[in-house]
């Protein structure tokens, strides 16, 4: 009888013991840059969440179309074997937007100063819905491409005003010179169903945005029913790279809250 109660025992504690395990594991974070940035724009915000217990992705994000890019970003939350907070910065919005439709183990959305497109809308557009973006008359000549299509670069003498305003210039300096090009056609590609309807998001955008003015940010924040948004005082478009702590603070909420 003793072995028997000594067994049950065991066996309640190692359940318990499971139970605690499973409750204390944390989501991996998936983060997506935008246009005329790379993955190394979230090394500040990584450091942090990191040092917190989580496993990061910096996903690449190749800014040539809005389905490719984000066919690009599926295939990442694929390999995840964990639940998953999906991240994304600008032009990312649209692309995790895309990315986790369908997709189950993506169980919180974190727009970082980004585009959230209903079905049919583009970012493009979106720019354009609320007066406030200075973007267009700091864009470079478009380059050329083989396939007839054209690639934007903020002009690197107007980058830190534009883009990046609240960083240090030196910094911005080194993110002028190393920012990746978008294609237009990614930029105007319109939006199929998006997943924000389906799963639930999280916002933070600066007040000091000249790329996505903060009343169209607010407006689709609004639409898709954020669980909170945080407005960062005197931030530019490069909030993650500027108020880090911020940004990690909201997608350490939006696990915890899974």
């Amino acid at each position: 009888m003793n072995t028997l109660v000594a067994g049950l025992a065991l066996a309640a504690a190692l359940t318990s013991s499971i139970s605690a395990m499973a409750e204390t594991v944390k989501p991996t974070i998936v983060l997506v840059h935008g246009a005329f940035a790379d993955s190394t724009s979230w090394n500040g915000v990584i450091k942090i969440l990191e040092k917190d217990g989580y496993t990061v992705i910096a996903a690449a994000n190749p800014l040539r179309s809005l389905k490719g890019d984000a066919q690009s970003v599926t295939d990442v939350l694929k390999g995840v074997g964990s639940p998953v907070v999906l991240v994304g910065h600008s032009y990312g919005g649209p692309v995790i937007s895309e990315a986790a439709y369908g997709q189950t183990n993506v169980k919180a959305l974190v727009y970082v100063a980004a585009f959230a497109p209903e079905k049919g809308e583009s970012a493009f557009a979106l720019t354009g819905k609320f007066p406030g973006s200075s973007l267009g008359p700091t864009l470079a000549k478009p380059v050329d491409l083989a396939d007839g299509g054209k690639d934007f670069y903020i002009q690197q003498d107007k980058f830190h005003d534009q883009f990046a305003a609240d960083v240090p210039n030196a910094d911005a300096r080194l993110m002028a010179a190393t920012q990746r090009p978008v294609t237009e056609a990614a930029l105007k590609e319109e939006a199929s169903e998006p997943a924000w309807k389906t799963i639930p998001s999280w916002w933070v955008y600066g007040d000091k945005d000249k790329n996505i003015p903060p009343q169209a940010m607010k407006f689709m924040a609004e639409r898709a029913n954020a669980k909170q948004t945080v407005v960062v005082k005197g931030a530019s478009h490069v909030v993650m790279v500027s108020h880090p702590k911020a940004v990690a603070d909201l997608i350490e909420t939006a696990a915890k809250a899974l």
